[in-house]
């Protein structure tokens, strides 16, 4: 066992929002900052090219690719859970569509007894970590780390028909959904900068990763947070075949995940009591919340054979990935330079529906999706296709994170109950219809060769519902599982992201989140950082 030297504050995990604590709190120079990140560097081909998502999906050195229980909602099958092992996090490796979140979404955080988090509270969060290369307004921001572009005008040109389908379905056209209201069919808006990813690594640690009050150590696998007295005073962490401990004079913060803070959390006896003794895990806290309260968006595609030319004739053939790798290499443009996640929105499932409760999605590709490890994401089908897929943007149905052993280099098991709530399963029916209706006009109807997948037998709701059930999977948007609440019976970090009963320890990454957001939650967990690292510093004033 090897002992390090005494820091003010310890990060565990240089993802999303860890990336952005490692900057705000080692601005000081006087404050000694250690990140620790079980995942090694980021500099990576295939992390920097922004389609190379589809080679980092199931990469066995970048990736920890999680597999759920087989879950009962999805026909007894598992998910597969990409999540970054890696400087950088998921935001190293995810599909960087940049997406808020709706207003009413952070008002009903504030409304749970958790002030500060309202849509009010955040709108100058968020606008002082972009840099969003269309300007500024009143609900954009300008100059800050995190790089937001407008894929308007580098889309495949389906994706404008497929806008012009949208509004002929009854869905306007919205030219900013992070801008006034989210509802309606847009271009998406993603992170990259000059043709490459903008991760959270790339916006916040890489620029002041030479200072010389921040130590970054790769590779560092957290294994448990030291208690003494009923406060974190460090950890413990294994790099190689090396144990060391190192020790915190302020906090100790976590931002591994919402799968890897709540595990870090329970190793360390903060959790369900009997359920940690049952492991051999002496309690040192009991905090029945933890790994509770899972949230995940589940979605699905419909794929169809165009007639006109789509990705999959650039992707498939040796010499189309030539021609467009050669233009990525000399201009940083072209396919390679965007996500294939082109447009999307975010529509009402009903019209009685108070607010949009379906995200939309649109691909000029297709691919199946197989077993992982045996197929990369950027090997298309042989035919000409497209997808158009949906997700639930407020999932009732609610899983757990529960500790496999006491061995903390075995994965978790993760049930995410999905479709447990009836009324989730109804929300996908309303969005395949709409699918459908997009799809039956103009100018999409007339390129469509046939629907494949799953195909015009599937027309019942009781088919769709058996379809949805059968082909369903994550969207990889994980959070909830260290909920932030103002009772400790009921959450697992108060308002200011303090872990419940434990002195000098923090949570801070989309694990915090008491409702998942509308939309894809790279944004909002990188908000959680810059909120996070405000009330840490406010605190360290007093």
């Amino acid at each position: 066992m090897a002992t390090d030297r005494v820091f003010d504050f310890i990060i565990v995990g240089a993802g999303s929002a860890g990336c952005v604590l490692a900057n705000r709190l080692s601005a000081d120079p006087s404050v000694r900052v250690l990140l620790l990140e079980a995942g090694g560097s980021d500099f990576n081909f295939w992390i920097r090219m922004p389609i190379g998502y589809g080679k980092t999906f199931y990469h066995p050195k970048l990736n920890w690719r999680y597999q759920t229980e087989p879950d009962a909602g999805i026909g007894d099958r598992p998910a597969y859970w990409p999540r970054g092992r890696v400087i950088g996090g998921s935001s190293s490796i995810n599909a960087m569509v940049y997406v808020r979140g709706q207003h009413a979404d952070f008002d009903a955080w504030a409304a749970l007894g958790n002030p500060g988090w309202s849509a009010a509270d955040v709108l100058p969060v968020y606008k002082r970590m972009e840099d969003n290369l269309n300007g500024g307004d009143h609900w954009r921001g300008t100059g800050g780390p995190l790089t937001i572009t407008n894929m308007s005008g580098s889309v495949h040109p389906l994706a404008d028909d497929y806008l012009k389908a949208a509004a002929a379905a009854g869905i306007p056209v919205n030219p900013d959904y992070n801008g006034a209201t989210q509802e309606g069919a847009s271009i998406y808006q993603v992170t990259t900068r000059k043709g490459l990813r903008c991760s959270s690594a790339d916006a916040y640690l890489h620029p002041v990763r030479r200072r010389k009050n921040l130590e970054v150590r790769s590779n560092a696998h957290v294994t448990r947070i030291l208690i003494e007295s009923g406060c974190a005073v460090g950890v413990e962490y294994v790099r190689g075949s090396i144990k060391t401990t190192a020790r915190a004079a302020r906090e100790v913060v976590l931002s591994a995940g919402a799968v890897n803070s709540p595990q870090i959390l329970m190793l360390s006896g903060i959790g369900d009591a009997a359920r940690l003794a049952a492991l051999g895990i002496a309690p040192v806290h009991h905090a029945p919340k933890v790994g509770q309260n899972l949230q995940d968006h589940l979605g699905f595609d419909y794929i169809y054979e165009s007639t006109r030319p789509t990705l999959n004739d650039v992707l498939r053939p040796w010499w189309g990935r030539l021609g467009v790798g050669l233009q990525y290499v000399l201009t940083r443009k072209g396919p390679l330079s965007v996500s294939v996640n082109q447009a999307g929105g975010f529509v009402r499932g009903r019209p009685d529906r108070d607010r949009p409760n379906t995200q939309l999605y649109f691909s000029p590709l297709s691919y199946t999706r197989a077993v992982p490890g045996k197929r990369a994401l950027m090997r298309t089908d042989l035919f000409s296709g497209f997808m158009l897929g949906i997700s639930n943007c407020h999932p009732k149905s609610r899983g757990e994170l529960v500790l496999r052993s006491a061995d903390p280099f075995a994965p978790p098991v993760i049930r995410p109950n999905y479709l447990s709530d009836e009324n989730d399963l109804d929300e996908l029916v309303d969005g395949a219809r709409i699918l459908r209706r997009i799809a039956a006009m103009q100018p999409l109807a007339g390129l469509i060769r046939r629907e494949i997948v799953p195909g015009p037998a599937v027309e019942s709701d009781a088919e769709m519902a058996a379809d949805i059930r059968a082909r369903s999977g994550s969207v990889f948007h994980a959070c909830g599982t260290c909920a932030m609440g103002p009772d400790p019976n009921r959450s697992v970090v108060d308002p200011r992201l303090r872990v419940h009963g434990i002195a000098g320890l923090r949570v801070v990454d989309a694990s915090i989140f008491p409702l998942i957001p509308s939309g894809n939650i790279n944004a909002p967990s990188i908000m959680v950082g810059e909120r996070g690292s405000d009330f840490i510093l406010e605190d360290a004033r007093r």
